[in-house]
Parts: structure tokens; sequence; C-alpha cells
């Protein structure tokens, strides 16, 4: 349904390539699907696909462009994942920053610069969503299961749009202490809304694949929708 199209950079002296997937009808707002550690694979561009069948202009960055190009990783199998998790330390995440902020200037170039942009992330991506909440200029942001936000709560006072997190309780990559720390840390913050979804582990909202919970994935992605509907008309 969508295509890759290239972006430059905020310094304008690189491009990155993005996909890109368009509704039928002229778009108003713009939602940025920000990759997992597995790269803008099959799964995330059906998430952009179903955002763009919902109205929305669609994008999903290639965050991982500077480390390779295109890289593609299946969470289902094991010598993948561990290339994935490879690539962590390689990522660096205030430059992946910078290419969301030129994504989301391109979307608003695409649509008029008053328009507004969405972003929702998946794992790494949710924990940049978090961080673009506090770094961009988005109109909304959407993480699931984002790694290591516990860290990052002294950024919150930057927060000035509304964010939504999705908490799975059983996740196995952000135990119980750090969801607490979340908890307690955004509790006062007017703009931050939590959701917990008890005995789902990470990835429960992937769109296929092993770690799928139907029904949990269809309640958290409801709610997305009514957010984005709500934030971005």
């Amino acid at each position: 349904m969508g295509d890759f199209i290239p972006i430059k950079t905020l310094e304008g002296d690189a491009q990155f390539d993005t996909y890109v997937s368009k509704p039928e009808e002229d778009a108003t707002a713009a939602i940025i699907v920000i990759q997992e550690i597995f790269g803008v694979n099959e799964g995330i561009r059906a998430k952009c696909d179903s955002w763009a069948k919902a109205g929305y202009l669609a994008y999903a960055p290639d965050l991982f462009w500077r480390i390779e190009p295109h890289i593609e990783l299946d969470a289902d199998v094991p010598e993948q994942m561990d290339t994935a998790l490879g690539l962590i330390p390689k990522f660096n995440q205030d430059q992946g920053i910078r290419d969301i902020e030129a994504t989301i200037k391109a979307a608003r170039a695409a649509l008029g610069h008053d328009s507004k942009v969405g972003l929702v992330g998946y794992c790494l991506g949710g924990r940049l969503a978090f961080m673009s909440a506090c770094r961009t200029d988005g109109d909304a942001f959407v993480g699931y299961y984002g790694v290591g936000i516990d860290g990052l709560l002294g950024e919150q006072q930057a927060i000035g749009k509304p964010v939504l997190l999705h908490v799975p309780t059983a996740d196995h990559f952000v135990l119980p202490d750090a969801q607490k720390a979340m908890h307690e840390g955004l509790a006062d913050n007017r703009h931050v809304t939590l959701y917990d979804y008890e005995g789902l582990d990470h990835g429960f909202a992937a769109e296929m694949g092993q770690r799928r919970d139907e029904a949990g994935a269809e309640l958290a992605d409801g709610r997305t929708a009514d957010f984005f509907a709500e934030h971005l008309a």
C-alpha cells in the first residue's frame, strides 16, 4: 500500500528512507509510527497501512539507517532477536529523535504547516515516543511498552502535549520496579495517561507473530485510535 521515500535530515546534509502510506482521501493529520528494534519490518509497515486506511497520512522512518539501511528482523526468530538486541548499543537515540523531528517537519510540509502530527512507538519506539514528547513539537504521543522510561522522568517537565503509555504488567524488559517508578513519577503530570495490561508481556500489540495477544492488542489499539481522534482533530 505504501512506499519508501527519502527525507532530508534536519541539517540537510543527508537523507534517510521513510515508509509512507497514504489514505484514499485527503488527510488532515499525520501519524508517525516509530519502529521497534527490528527495523521498519512488515509489522511496522502494516501499522502504517492501517493508519492510512483510518484516514491519516502515515510515516515510519528508518531510524537505523546510520547503522545499516533497511534492516528488517523477525522477533520470532531467535538469531534475529539476538541481532536486534545487538543493534541497541549502536543506535544513537539523540540522533534518532532528530530524525523523528525531521519526519514531523516532512509530514507538516506535505499536509500544511498547521496540520497536526501524532507519534506512536513500540518497544524502543515507545521510549522514543516519550523522548519525542519531551523534545519535539509533535501534537500527541503514544508509547507501547517503552523501555527505560523510568530513567527519563527528569525530562517530563518539558511535556506540553498529551501522552498515552501502554504498560503490560508482565513485561520482561520493563520490570515491576520500573513500572512502579513510571506510575509514581508521572502521577502528577496532567498531560500523561498510563494504562496497565494485567498479565501481558512485552510486544503484546505486535501486528503479527507469536508475541501478539489479540484481546490486549485490540483494547490498546482502540484506546490509541480514540486518543488520536481526540487530539489530532
